[in-house]
């Protein structure tokens, strides 16, 4: 990723045409990612933007239900 004025993110992937992303939302994608231990994280997008950012994080429990990993919220 480059820095284009500041304001967007330029990603390329293969010989596709380049797509701007906002620097405020690819923080946002990276944000979630640091966040979640254990989960997926999905990304909706609707006319090329991206409108939605939803985390899932798992809880492990071990097999006699007694302790689990602590979760950040």
């Amino acid at each position: 990723m480059t820095t284009d004025s500041g304001l967007e993110q330029k990603i390329v992937a293969n010989n596709d045409p380049i797509k701007k992303i906002p620097v405020e939302v690819a923080q946002e994608i990276l944000r979630a990612v640091a966040n979640i231990e254990y989960g997926s994280i999905e990304i909706v997008i609707h006319d090329n933007r991206v409108v939605q950012i939803e985390c899932r994080e798992k809880i492990r429990v071990n097999q006699s239900g007694s302790s689990r990993k602590a979760l950040k919220s």
